[in-house]
């Protein structure tokens, strides 16, 4: 009987092992990820960080990578919204807002308002398809940095921390100075009747747009509208270029340079920053960069 056993144990063992593959989670990833991409198109609303995450979750899902994605990512992620609901509450610490000090500057720079010179030029009191453009960047904010985040974790895996606590230090920077500091943007400045009167472009385009302020955890941090020096948009677009010329090459950050130049320009012309808030926001970019690798080596020790 053992040696019955035996030979048929043996036999067993030279059948072909089937392997379960996780298609399951494959086939929830790309129904996920189609629900995503239907739900923006029908409702298109601003990607924020925790949308963001969802939509790679499912789409990770379907490459059986999603808890390495997650791994990686949701710690930046939950860093930005805990950065986000912080600048939340600066203009809260702080009420004293400043609407004169960056319009100031900008006359010294550029001797005048470098809005009133870009609208203009530009603005015709409709919407144009430049305008659509210059939003388009204002709208990958959030986007160009989580997705650079998975090329660098992909391409570059030994840089991805330094990338993420670089663009984490330059947020938390920003946000010491929002506290600080609560400053006005043009278009609030010109409503409040403290600069000449010019347009906010943006809610323009937003309605033409038709967006929307789809339900998100994001939403209801409601960010501040006093932060507004410096520019983090030009500070992490700068981040852009400085890590693509680092890790890629100049070719790729010459054309990674496309997009801070339409965010310098774009959010000054539509009204969002002033010419000295770009500059600041480089300045605390470039900043940034060098000093966090001396940030990280303390942290460790």
């Amino acid at each position: 009987m053992a040696a019955r056993i035996s030979r048929n144990y043996n036999e067993l063992q030279l059948l072909p092992v089937i392997k379960i593959k996780p298609h399951g989670l494959q086939i929830v990833g790309a129904i996920g990820t189609l629900a995503c991409i239907v739900a923006f198109v029908l409702t298109p609303s601003f990607p924020t960080p925790d949308k963001l995450i969802i939509f790679l979750t499912f789409v990770f899902m379907m490459f059986s990578d999603a808890l390495q994605m997650l791994k990686r990512l949701l710690p930046f992620v939950v860093i930005l919204l805990t950065y986000e609901s912080f600048r939340s509450v600066a203009d809260h610490l702080n009420g004293h807002v400043d609407y004169s000090f960056a319009p100031h500057m900008d006359r010294i720079l550029f001797s005048g308002l470098p809005t009133v010179y870009l609208q203009d030029l530009l603005w015709h009191s409709q919407v144009s398809w430049y305008d659509f453009i210059f939003y388009l960047a204002y709208m990958l904010h959030f986007i160009i940095p989580i997705a650079l985040a998975v090329l660098v974790w992909k391409t570059r895996e030994k840089h991805y921390w330094r990338f993420v606590s670089t663009y984490v230090v330059t947020a938390f920077a920003a946000f010491l100075t929002y506290l600080a500091f609560p400053a006005a943007p043009p278009w609030l400045a010109s409503q409040n009747h403290y600069i000449e009167p010019i347009t906010r472009v943006s809610s323009h385009v937003w309605a033409a747009l038709g967006l929307q302020d789809f339900p998100s955890f994001y939403n209801n941090i409601s960010p501040n509208p006093v932060a507004a020096v410096p520019s983090l948009h030009a500070a992490w677009a700068t981040l852009l270029v400085v890590f693509v010329y680092k890790l890629y090459g100049r070719r790729w950050a010459a054309a990674a340079a496309i997009y801070p130049l339409l965010i310098y320009v774009g959010t000054v012309y539509q009204a969002e920053h002033y010419g000295f808030d770009i500059i600041l926001g480089i300045v605390y970019a470039l900043a940034a960069y060098k000093t966090t690798p001396y940030i990280m080596s303390a942290s460790k020790n």
